[in-house]
């Protein structure tokens, strides 16, 4: 008879103990230890964790500046659009629309936050938390509206007719009715008719 292998010492017994097999997509069996598939999937939450990370910082990185058109106002807003810097040259510090003006600027700057943040953040966690982002930003500090513009002042039917159909507020009103017919007189006739009893006939 042939001689057989030998069978496997406890060493290697002991070394097989911690691997499983698998199948890969050709179809070929491995042989995988469950240690270097935890060992993988901690190596890609660390890398996901220190994308995380870059991308908070490239957030909290973005600023943006703007000047009023004769340049005598400058802002600069941050990440969260909030104001962080603020020059006012002297000759419009006693203007008596300083205060509006200061406001269109700044809120000229947080209007362009949005597409600031889609050039300032190069590596994000995934399109998805990009595009929230920026939606949110655009939501909430749209784009000012132009210089003198005023909105139509509201007429004083508006609101008690706003869940009114149109139809039936451009109706005409309905007609009034007919004036009352004065009443005859009944001078000397009311006292002989309740005494002669003729309302219980």
């Amino acid at each position: 008879m042939g001689k057989t292998g030998s069978p496997p010492n406890l060493s290697d017994r002991c070394a097989t103990l911690g691997r499983r097999t698998v199948t890969d997509v050709n179809g070929e069996v491995r042989v995988s230890n469950p240690e270097q598939l935890i060992a993988d999937f901690e190596s890609r939450m660390a890398e996901s964790q220190r994308k995380a990370e870059r991308m908070v910082g490239e957030i909290e990185a973005v600023s943006v500046s703007e000047r009023s058109k004769d340049g005598q106002i400058g802002v600069k807003v941050d990440h969260a659009g909030n104001l962080v810097d603020l020059e006012i040259g002297l000759s419009v510090r006693d203007k008596p629309d300083l205060a509006g003006e200061i406001l269109r600027t700044v809120k000229a700057a947080q209007s362009k936050l949005a597409a600031a943040m889609r050039t300032g953040v190069t590596d994000p966690v995934g399109p998805e938390v990009m595009n929230q982002l920026v939606s949110r930003l655009e939501q909430a500090f749209p784009a000012p509206e132009p210089e003198g513009f005023t909105p139509p002042p509201a007429s004083p039917r508006d609101y008690g007719d706003r869940f009114v159909p149109e139809e039936e507020r451009q109706a005409a009103p309905a007609p009034k009715p007919p004036p009352r017919a004065p009443r005859p007189s009944s001078e000397g006739h009311d006292d002989d008719y309740f005494s002669d009893g003729d309302y219980l006939r």
